[in-house]
C-alpha cells in the first residue's frame, strides 16, 4: 500500500500564538495532530512533546524490534493497536514530568490524533477532542468519539438542538495528554479501501465547520494538499476563533 499526504496549521483569526502541532511521519506512514492548552505557551510545548514522542517511539521500535516498551502491552490488542497505544501513553508521561519538574508548565496538556497505517488497516489512536473523520463514497464518517463534557452529557441524555448550541462549556475536555499520569488511549481499527480519505484535525476545524461542510470539500476537491487549505480557509472564514489543523491521508492499495 501507499500512502498520500497533505497537511497544514493556521493560527487562526482570533489567536496571537498556535498551540497546535502536527506530524507527518512517511517512513513509518503515522500521522498526528495535536491541540496544546495552557497559558504562556505552554500549550504549544505540549502538543510539541506529544507529537515528538510518538514520532520517536515509532522510529526506535522500527529499528529495534526487540526494544524495551514503557508499558506492557495490553492482551485484547494485537502488535499495531498496542504500540499506538503504547506511544501516546509515552507521550503523556513525558509531558506529565516537564510540568511536574517545570513550574512554569504546570497545568499544560494537549489532545492527540492519530493514524498508523499498516500493510492492511489503519488504526486510529486519540484522546481529547481532536478529530479523526473517514470519508468514502461521498460520505464522510466521524471515527474518533470526543472526550469532551459535552458528549458525555450528550450520551448521559438526549439535548436538544437549542441546548447544545447554548451549552455552557463547550470547551471543557475530560481527558487529555498531561492531566494525569497515566491515560486511557482509545484505539479503533479501520480497513480501508483504494482512495478512502482519512481527515485529521483539531477543534479549531471541526468546531467552525460542519461535518456536510467538510465532506462537499473533499466530495469537490480530490488534490488533498487544496482541500487542506480549502477546510482551513472555511475555518477562518467562520470566524477563527482557534488555532486550525488539518491532515488528510488518502490510502492507496499499491
Amino acid at each position: 500500500m501507499r500512502i498520500e499526504v497533505a497537511g497544514s496549521t493556521h493560527v487562526g483569526m482570533k489567536r496571537n500564538h498556535n498551540e497546535d502541532n502536527y506530524l507527518v511521519l512517511a517512513e513509518e506512514n503515522l500521522v498526528v495532530v495535536a491541540d496544546g492548552m495552557g497559558g504562556h505557551s505552554s500549550g504549544e510545548i505540549a502538543s510539541r512533546i506529544a507529537v515528538d514522542e510518538l514520532g520517536e517511539f515509532f522510529r526506535m521500535t522500527s529499528k529495534d524490534q526487540d526494544a524495551t516498551w514503557p508499558f506492557k502491552m495490553d492482551k485484547q490488542r494485537n502488535y499495531d493497536e498496542n504500540r499506538l497505544s503504547t506511544g501516546i501513553k509515552l507521550a503523556n508521561a513525558r509531558i506529565f514530568e516537564r510540568a511536574t519538574v517545570d513550574t512554569k508548565y504546570k497545568g499544560m496538556g494537549t489532545t492527540i490524533v492519530s493514524v498508523h497505517f499498516s500493510d492492511t488497516a489503519a488504526y486510529v489512536g486519540h484522546v481529547g477532542d481532536s478529530r479523526v473523520y473517514f470519508f468514502r463514497g461521498g460520505m464522510l464518517q466521524q471515527v474518533t468519539e470526543d472526550h469532551s463534557l459535552l458528549n458525555d452529557y450528550l450520551k448521559a441524555k438526549k439535548l436538544t438542538p437549542e441546548e447544545i448550541e447554548n451549552f455552557p462549556h463547550k470547551n471543557v475536555i475530560v481527558r487529555a495528554l498531561g492531566m494525569k499520569e497515566q491515560v486511557q488511549v482509545d484505539v479503533t481499527r479501520v480497513d480501508p479501501l483504494e482512495n478512502d480519505v482519512f481527515l485529521l484535525c483539531s477543534d479549531g476545524l471541526s468546531g467552525m465547520v460542519t461535518d456536510a461542510q467538510m465532506q462537499d470539500i473533499l466530495s469537490r476537491t480530490p488534490e488533498l494538499e487544496k482541500a487542506c487549505g480549502q477546510l482551513i480557509d472555511l475555518a477562518n472564514a467562520a470566524g477563527g476563533n482557534d488555532n486550525v489543523t488539518c491532515v488528510l491521508a488518502r490510502w492507496h492499495n499499491a
